[in-house]
């Protein structure tokens, strides 16, 4: 991949960036994508997987020509933040993103498709609607890229995903991608019979150092932990919750300390949602409750730590909330709260990633790699020593 093969848009935008050269997985693509190859491409998370499939494809668009790309996340957040890069890479084009997602006003959406977006982004649901209201020609479609492919294709997603592929023209491009599609390679195979690999999540080295903790505590003490580690002046991160139940629990509890946090949730409106992230961002919270609804594609520059309140379902789980830090080569910390029985569980997966996993100890207002010596409360009387006599 070669900066000067891009328009001249593209061109502009990549030296305002300050970009001095592409990221693996996205020279490894390039090539491929152009050509018009169908794709799965793997690599690490925070490692440039969305400019990976943008760069070639914005590169190849025409003024004017509606639905030529449309991408789709497994969340409502993912479609936003790509949306904001699509439109940042557009700059100077004359050409238009839309997004489609659930929760907003569908009115407005079908009245911003008569301005032809060229590219769309959205949630399958909404843009399936879209669709079967013809309000979207699914024909026009040359490119469908599917982001974090692995979760996109479970459950009820899968349903919907596939009548939009029927819905779509035959001989439009398909591209899969995730830091985890390895493991629905297979059945992606099923569905593509001339699918191209892109796996570069051996070598791609751009993650900073990410070090891994766990603190041992019990389940009843996992909120007073939050609070202690809420109160660290150089804390700010990330705190995912298994259940949305535990994340509604604990939230109350911090509120009611006056700890500065706001909540992520999937029964929350797309304002309460959008408002939350934007605090966060801005620092204006010190911490983000959610579950694994923000595990993927959410990207929060220089964020230091990402904090699991339970140990996570899965690897894959385990390694999308850890991506969170040490985006293109910067560090961070993801600490783990486990009880004593939860404690297996968390090594069988530091097991299965090669993780190194260490101890890490909450003691004086800080975060401690050795552990600390405890010293004896004076007020606290010995106990006396026995009178009894001696044996002869």
């Amino acid at each position: 991949m070669d900066s000067q093969t891009f328009v001249p848009f593209l061109q502009k935008n990549w030296t305002e960036a300050g970009f001095q050269q592409p990221a693996l997985i996205q020279n490894k693509v390039f090539l491929p994508i152009t050509e018009g190859k169908n794709l799965v491409g793997i690599a690490p998370t925070g490692s440039g997987k969305t400019l990976a499939y943008l760069l070639p494809l914005l590169n190849q668009l025409e003024v004017g020509v509606a639905s030529q790309i449309l991408v789709l996340t497994s969340s409502q957040e993912l479609a936003m933040q790509v949306v904001e890069v699509a439109r940042k890479w557009l700059a100077g084009s004359g050409m238009k993103a839309q997004p489609l997602i659930g929760g907003a006003n569908v009115k407005r959406q079908q009245e911003a498709l008569k301005k032809k977006p060229e590219v769309l982004i959205g949630t399958p649901g909404r843009v399936l609607e879209l669709i079967t209201a013809k309000k979207i020609k699914a024909a026009n479609i040359k490119t469908l890229v599917f982001d974090e492919v692995d979760q996109l294709i479970q459950g009820q997603s899968l349903q919907l995903i596939q009548k939009i592929m029927k819905a779509a023209d035959n001989q439009a491009q398909r591209l899969y991608f995730s830091a985890t599609a390895d493991v629905v390679l297979d059945e992606l195979k099923k569905l593509e019979t001339d699918l191209e690999v892109v796996d570069v999540s051996k070598e791609d080295k751009s993650q900073g150092e990410v070090q891994h903790f766990y603190l041992e505590t019990t389940d009843r003490k996992k909120v007073d932990q939050l609070r202690r580690l809420l109160n660290l002046p150089e804390f700010w991160g990330m705190i995912f919750f298994n259940q949305l139940s535990d994340m509604g629990s604990g939230e109350e509890k911090l509120a009611f300390h006056q700890l500065p946090v706001v909540s992520l949730a999937s029964d929350q409106s797309k304002i309460a949602r959008k408002n939350a992230i934007e605090q966060f961002k801005k620092q204006q919270a010190q911490g983000l409750l959610t579950t694994d609804l923000a595990s993927r594609g959410l990207d929060i520059e220089s964020l230091p730590f990402v904090i699991n309140v339970d140990v996570p379902l899965s690897e894959e789980s385990y390694l999308h909330r850890a991506g969170r830090v040490g985006r293109m080569g910067q560090s961070g910390v993801v600490i783990t709260l486990v009880s004593p029985q939860e404690k297996a569980d968390l090594t069988k997966i530091a097991k299965k990633l090669a993780l190194q996993l260490a101890p890490i100890y909450l003691f004086g207002g800080e975060l401690l790699t050795e552990e600390p010596v405890r010293q004896a409360d004076p007020k606290k009387k010995k106990p006396k020593k026995s009178k009894g006599k001696r044996r002869k």
